[in-house]
């Protein structure tokens, strides 16, 4: 069990097709660290790296950031999803925020802004 920080491991980003795919972005994790120890809550990760063909299987975007190592899907315990993702677009100059009803996304996408869409 290789650790990527203090809370998250490198399985917990591993595709979940079990190819192999677990190459994550240090700018991901910090993220996630900070959600982390902003809520005092374990934060589940339900996706984050998909290979094309998982990506597919799951009907990812032809364009993701999980295929890239950029994105999870987060559920923080005790804590609504967009609660989440408000606090993750403080923290945030760029990037993508989705909210959705049980969970949320956050990527480390480069751009010029953060990008949010509701699912």
């Amino acid at each position: 069990m290789t650790r990527l920080s203090i809370n998250f491991t490198r399985s917990e980003f591993a595709c979940k097709c079990g190819c192999g795919f677990d190459t994550v972005d240090t700018e991901l994790i910090r993220l996630l660290e900070n959600i982390r120890n902003y809520f005092n809550q374990p934060v589940h990760i339900t996706s984050a790296c998909r290979c094309e063909r998982h990506n597919e299987f799951v009907g990812g975007s032809r364009n993701s950031q999980h295929k890239r190592g950029r994105a999870a899907d987060i559920i923080v315990k005790g804590i609504e999803p967009d609660d989440v993702a408000n606090f993750a677009d403080t923290l945030m100059k760029s990037g993508g925020i989705g909210r959705y009803n049980t969970f949320t996304h956050v990527d480390t996408r480069t751009n010029d802004s953060v990008v949010g869409w509701s699912g």
